[in-house]
């Protein structure tokens, strides 16, 4: 069977886990997959194939601007020409992104990664809900198998979306375990690390109010921020690095104290589980998807409260032997082969 996949709408630096899970998962199909595979990749991100047969949209309008973005969309919506023939050589089509652009006439299978529109609406704004309802909730309600990042977000998306049980599959995400590894001769440093744009349900304000208490009984500890965003002024002891390799945030993950992840909305959440690959102690939300990703391998909080956010830290910190031994136990549960394996089953159901 050939699967088309398309990755059209993906902009490089802008996407934030979506785009490592698009990468990964072409690289590990590349890999272990079963069935014939080619990649629909638009000009910004001509490598995104990850090793598969990959067509180049050169004809695709990329922008890193919002108002080119969906200009872009909107005319191969209107106007699918060769690129609609290009994915249609496939006998299923798969949208990582969710966006299902171009539109084919094979089944389609779609991603959804979480429906926090429709659960944390006040964080969006009116055009933001009502684009999400268009690309992302009749996306998935058209499709005909549909993807999800945990189990969780399944059970979400067919309670608010009203989508058939048998039509849905949990996937979890993986972690390159070769690169996020622990490194026995890189000692621990006083600094705990939160690696997340500035995004209102990332739930930085509470994290800067729980570290002004945690510092208070742990004068010596910083701050650090990574993710583009971020504001250059910066309490005191928090300092923001910007955007940074993935090399770099490895060397963060080992160096760390802790991670600390308040988070008010996830649908999987790949920081907690990276920083557990690294033996890193994690301290993180209740919310969303990461007590069914971090189990008992992390120390759990309430996210919307800073002293229990404080709490959490202060008793990661004080567990922070077991936590590093057990977290890359944890995080070996989850491989990019097994979401492609398990990708492949659902890619089979769409064709049969």
């Amino acid at each position: 069977m050939r699967v088309g996949i398309s990755l059209l709408t993906l902009v490089p630096g802008l996407s934030g886990g979506s785009e490592t899970y698009a990468r990964a998962l072409t690289a590990a199909l590349a890999t272990v997959g079963e069935h014939e595979y080619e990649v629909l990749a638009p000009p910004l991100a001509p490598e995104a194939g990850g090793g598969l047969e990959t067509v180049i949209a050169h004809r695709y309008g990329a922008s890193r601007s919002t108002s080119g973005r969906v200009a872009s969309m909107t005319k191969v919506a209107l106007r699918p020409g060769e690129l609609r023939l290009t994915l249609e050589r496939a006998d299923v089509t798969h949208y990582p992104l969710t966006v299902p652009l171009p539109r084919t006439r094979r089944p389609r299978v779609v991603t959804l990664l979480d429906v926090q529109h429709i659960d944390l609406p006040h964080l969006f704004t009116r055009a933001e809900r009502r684009y999400r309802s268009v690309y992302y909730d009749r996306a998935t309600r058209h499709a005909d198998q549909v993807i999800v990042i945990s189990e969780w977000v399944r059970e979400r998306a067919i309670e608010r979306l009203g989508l058939d049980p048998e039509r849905v599959h949990a996937v979890h995400l993986g972690v390159d375990l070769e690169r996020f590894s622990p490194d026995p001769t890189v000692d621990r440093e006083p600094f705990l690390l939160y690696p997340a744009r500035p995004w209102p349900h990332k739930n930085h304000e509470r994290l800067l109010e729980a570290f002004a208490l945690v510092r208070a009984e742990r004068p010596e500890l910083r701050l650090v921020l990574t993710g583009s965003g971020h504001r250059e002024a910066q309490p005191d002891g928090v300092t923001a690095l910007g955007a940074v390799t993935d090399d770099a945030l490895i060397g963060l993950y080992r160096r760390a104290s802790a991670v600390v992840f308040p988070s008010l909305y996830e649908g999987f959440g790949l920081p907690p589980i990276e920083a557990m690959a690294c033996g890193c102690p994690v301290a993180a939300s209740t919310a969303g998807s990461i007590p069914e990703i971090c189990g008992d391998s992390a120390v759990l909080f309430d996210p919307t409260d800073p002293e229990a956010i404080a709490a959490g830290i202060l008793a990661a910190l004080a567990d922070a032997d077991r936590l590093a031994t057990g977290g890359p136990a944890r995080a070996a549960r989850f491989t990019w082969a097994a979401c492609a394996r398990a990708h492949d089953a659902v890619y089979s159901l769409a064709g049969s």
